[in-house]
């Protein structure tokens, strides 16, 4: 295949695209298939001669799409949406054909700086002093582990990098159990283990006690025990909790410890100002995550990080052997230094794409109609004999579950995703099961949401 074929075939992509998106309402939402049944079609070794593009292709859609869960659909409320806007999707097939590795400025100007200028302009939609500056990652897990690291390194005043940590004191970070599993991951990866996690306790709320806190980290002192940092909620994944984020960052800047927000999804929702009172105080935090592939439209992956002050993550990630020097140009941004790996994607120019085809307006509108529409179809549920709503919507994020228990409530939701005209997910709260609803997807309609309601009923045998 040569340049002259892909243009024929991307042409051949581009309205496979356009029909696989006009046709997905049709289609069940999660994937209809069972462990093993898409690889037992593959050969079990690659070809020896070249094939031609069109037996691939070919394979591609006879194979791949009924097998695949459908994140773009429009009925898809499980986890958190992974959106591509229309713009998204034009900008990621520009930097596929570029195809840079954005790794230093020389090897990608425009893409180091676009990006910079895209942490600006975020930054100032979600309403952050202008001294915040930043840098994208692939996920929020990839950012959060960059945080810990630093507060790790910083704690240590930069030993562990240099020395490793046998023979360091013991470190603490500090969350609430309504933290996600990534902080958890990014405990063991960094070297404070596990032990090191220390989950404070959380009020009727959900939200991190800011004097358990602040007791937390005295008895580590006193134990003889490094804090180290502070990893705050806003907006977890199981049932959508915030911290006081004011308050513990209060308490984290009081005893000098590092701070990170971890707003994936929610943080998203922040370019809305009336929706900023949920996370009131974020100004105060050291590094905040959101990833705008999950409400925003930029398709995955995209996480943004904010950084009060670069320096210390820098410091803690960076390094120029010679070979990555640019002579001459000491004082430019390389954001390899600013993240895990070296090599980096051109991320930046989807968000470019985005926020200038839909604008703030636009993605406000369309934030504001989900979180209405959630409220809707929760109330919808409530009114379902046997059904309760059991924690409180967040912004577009509630739980339901059957008044019958857990095994009737599993069975539902087993039920509900056979069906496929709609897809929801599980968690867990005080002990009890629940029916997990997220409403974000980048084209859904009232319609569609409404069709959570109407399914329950439905498959309940009542009438909505």
């Amino acid at each position: 295949m040569n340049h002259d074929d892909l243009r024929h075939w991307s042409k051949r992509a581009a309205d496979w695209a356009h029909d696989y998106h006009a046709t997905l309402r049709d289609r069940p939402v999660r994937a209809q298939t069972t462990p093993g049944a898409t690889a037992a079609r593959l050969p079990r070794a690659a070809p020896e001669a070249p094939e031609p593009i069109e037996a691939i292709f070919a394979d591609f859609e006879a194979i791949v799409p009924d097998a695949m869960t459908h994140w773009q659909h429009p009925r898809f409320f499980a986890y958190f949406p992974a959106n591509a806007a229309p713009a998204s999707m034009l900008a990621e097939q520009l930097a596929n054909a570029i195809a840079a590795q954005a790794m230093l400025w020389q090897t990608a100007p425009a893409a180091t700086e676009i990006e910079a200028v895209m942490i600006g302009w975020l930054a100032g939609a979600l309403g952050l002093p202008d001294r915040f500056t930043g840098t994208i990652h692939d996920s929020a897990s990839t950012a959060t582990l960059a945080a810990v690291l630093t507060m790790r390194e910083r704690a240590l005043d930069w030993a562990g990098n240099a020395e490793g940590l046998a023979g360091q004191p013991a470190l603490r970070i500090y969350a609430s159990a309504e933290t996600h599993s990534s902080v958890d991951k990014a405990a063991r990866v960094s070297g404070i283990g596990q032990a090191g996690l220390v989950k404070v306790a959380t009020g009727a709320d959900h939200a991190m006690d800011p004097a358990a806190l602040a007791a937390a980290i005295r008895a580590d002192r006193a134990a003889g025990r490094l804090p180290a940092g502070v990893i705050l909620c806003a907006g977890g994944t199981s049932i959508g909790a915030f911290d006081r984020i004011g308050a513990a960052l209060a308490v984290a800047r009081a005893e000098g410890l590092y701070s990170h927000v971890d707003a994936a999804w929610a943080g998203s929702a922040m370019i809305c100002p009336e929706f900023r009172a949920l996370w009131e105080g974020v100004e105060a935090a050291d590094s905040i995550v959101f990833n705008p592939h999950k409400w925003l439209g930029a398709q995955f992956d995209c996480a943004v990080q904010s950084l009060a002050d670069p320096g210390p993550q820098i410091r803690t990630l960076g390094l120029r052997p010679d070979y990555l020097a640019t002579p001459g140009q000491e004082m430019v941004t390389d954001f390899n230094e600013w993240t895990l790996p070296l090599g980096r994607r051109f991320r930046a120019l989807k968000l470019w794409f985005v926020l200038r085809a839909y604008g703030l307006e636009g993605l406000r509108v369309r934030i504001r109609n989900h979180v209405a529409w959630a409220a809707e179809a929760r109330a919808a549920l409530a009114a379902l004999p046997g059904v309760e709503a059991v924690t409180p919507r967040v912004l577009s994020l509630f739980t339901f579950a059957l008044d019958a228990g857990d095994a009737a409530t599993e069975d539902l939701l087993a039920r509900i995703n056979d069906d496929g005209r709609i897809y929801l997910t599980r968690t867990r709260s005080a002990g009890r099961l629940l029916i997990r609803v997220q409403v974000g997807q980048f084209d859904c309609t009232r319609a569609d949401v409404m069709t959570i309601p109407a399914v329950v009923a439905e498959l309940l045998g009542t009438r909505p």
